[in-house]
């Protein structure tokens, strides 16, 4: 068994909390910090017609592919480039429409030189993300973030702990105020995340109600036989009551059977119908919300009718959701 007798006094949880203290500690500073610079960088991403192209070495540029892609998550085309495959035939990527994000903690990355040199050759707009304003970075930038100065997570060796954090941090900032400029919204968001529990969580009715083929649809004075075949045709334990205009106005449940259970077959569907009905959803509505609809308020429904203008587009079960991992 390994001798653990060095590591007897040592307390990870406390490096644990030293860690995100100072980080935490950081983060406070570098959003105290935060001045027109910041407002120059997203009117500069904003503006462009071309897309945002990260770049960084080593830590940093983890960092920025990291923002590159949460650029393009929210809305605006991005994509990383690493700067020393950048000499090689990569700056032929970069294109005078786009903006160039620059991330390099020292400004100093000798890799990021012929990156800054393309971007004076063809007036690029270069965003800086360093704590060295001064540096060949910074002088070159038309908008330099500065990283607050505060000393990286580690005691004895100086790794990218804090610094990383700051970086991240202000990447998400820029994300976010853009897609908040640019007036970006979940729908937009579900474009871009089809997959996983938040595409789920961004569907729509429209994404998976039953078109108009499989609609249980009588006219108001089709006699209750005929809306009753049309009710067991469709097995949607519900038939929809539509008026001349093709409006829905109302709706028969196994629940209207039983009340009217004597003399049904000399009814018409308008006569036995619950008028409304109370609980219908509209195509583009989130389907997380047409669940929360179908319980709240009462009496709970398993299916809705999806309208749009007032006249039914289709049909959607509470199944269709589950299945679909909306919860």
């Amino acid at each position: 068994m390994k001798d653990l007798g060095a590591t007897r006094d040592f307390d990870a949880i406390a490096v644990g909390r030293r860690v995100l203290a100072a980080e935490a500690e950081a983060l406070t500073a570098q959003s105290a910090a935060l001045d027109a610079s910041f407002t120059q960088a997203v009117d500069l991403l904003f503006a462009s017609k071309g897309r945002i192209v990260c770049t960084g070495m080593g830590k940093s540029g983890h960092v920025a592919r990291k923002i590159a892609a949460t650029f393009a998550s929210t809305g605006s085309s991005a994509f990383f480039v690493h700067p020393a495959e950048a000499s090689h035939g990569d700056l032929g990527m970069i294109t005078p429409d786009d903006v160039i994000l620059g991330l390099s903690k020292s400004g100093e990355a000798p890799e990021l030189a012929d990156v800054i040199a393309y971007a004076k050759r063809f007036s690029i707009p270069l965003i800086a993300l360093t704590a060295e304003p001064a540096s060949a970075l910074g002088q070159a930038a038309d908008v330099v973030l500065k990283l607050a100065d505060a000393k990286e997570a580690t005691v004895e060796v100086s790794a990218p702990t804090t610094s990383t954090t700051l970086q991240i941090a202000l990447g998400d900032s820029l994300a976010v105020a853009l897609l908040e400029r640019r007036g970006f919204k979940p729908q937009d968001f579900r474009v871009f995340h089809p997959g996983g529990k938040l595409g789920a969580m961004l569907r729509t009715v429209g994404d998976l109600m039953h078109g108009p083929a499989e609609l249980p649809l009588v006219a108001a004075e089709t006699p209750m036989k005929h809306a009753l075949l049309v009710m067991t045709e469709k097995r949607w334990g519900i038939v929809g009551v539509t008026g001349a205009d093709g409006r829905l106005t109302g709706a028969i449940t196994d629940g209207d059977l039983r009340r009217h259970i004597e003399g049904l077959m000399s009814h018409t569907a308008g006569e036995v119908m619950t008028a409304g009905p109370k609980k219908t959803v509209p195509p583009g509505m989130l389907a997380s919300e047409a669940l929360a609809l179908m319980s709240d308020p009462p009496p709970a429904v398993t299916v809705l009718f999806v309208v749009d203008a007032g006249k039914p587009v289709g049909i959607l079960h509470v199944h269709d959701i589950l299945r679909a991992g909306v919860m």
